[in-house]
């Protein structure tokens, strides 16, 4: 992966002119990187290539020129990209009517520590959730939460061999289980995991 710098990003005008092929590009690679867990939740694994769309969609459309606030840009995004031996996602939980989804919202404070992936026999790996950020309250979980999932050497020695891949939630409020047979996912989510 290319670290996104700030000497690798474009200009406004350059971005301008590949904005449309470049949005097509990462709309497809999303789609091998987009995991539901029962019907409303979604998980996006995050990696350079979304992460640095974020960036320059975030310039574009806030028309951010100035260095200081394309440096925060950047300090804010780059953290959500994989490091080699993790798999970092936003967790967006969907209720199309709003007073059905801050009633939802209410029940599952503390679900963003509940979401896991399981690699074979190994334990599952909950995510670390929201590292530096604080997304409920008392009352109620955000919407969206960021996080991350820790692997250990065997666990991705495992899933380079084949071993079965899951996902899912265990919450009071929520439960879901996927089996990710996708091997296009499956793929996609291996070229995030580089230690050896």
């Amino acid at each position: 992966m290319t670290p996104i710098t700030r000497d690798s990003l474009l200009t406004l005008e350059a971005y301008a002119k590949i904005r449309k092929d470049f949005r097509a590009k990462v709309m497809a690679h999303k789609k091998t990187r987009k995991i539901s867990l029962g019907e409303n939740i979604t998980l996006i694994f995050e990696d350079e290539l979304t992460i640095r769309y974020q960036i320059q969609e975030m310039l574009h459309v806030e028309r951010i020129f100035q260095e200081q606030e394309i440096i925060h840009e950047l300090e804010t995004y780059t953290p959500l990209v994989p490091n080699g031996s993790d798999w970092k996602a936003t967790m967006m939980i969907e209720y199309p009517d709003p007073a059905i989804r801050a009633a939802r919202l209410a029940t599952m404070v503390g679900i963003e520590d509940k979401v896991w992936v399981r690699i074979d026999a190994h334990a599952p790996v909950y995510a670390i959730a929201d590292e530096d950020l604080e997304r409920e309250n008392n009352g109620k979980t955000s919407s969206v939460h960021f996080l991350r999932f820790e692997l250990s050497a065997d666990m991705i020695h495992s899933l380079r061999q084949g071993a079965p891949l899951s996902m899912g939630v265990d919450h009071q409020a929520y439960q879901a289980r996927i089996d990710i047979t996708d091997a296009s996912i499956r793929d996609s989510l291996l070229n995030d995991l580089t230690i050896i």
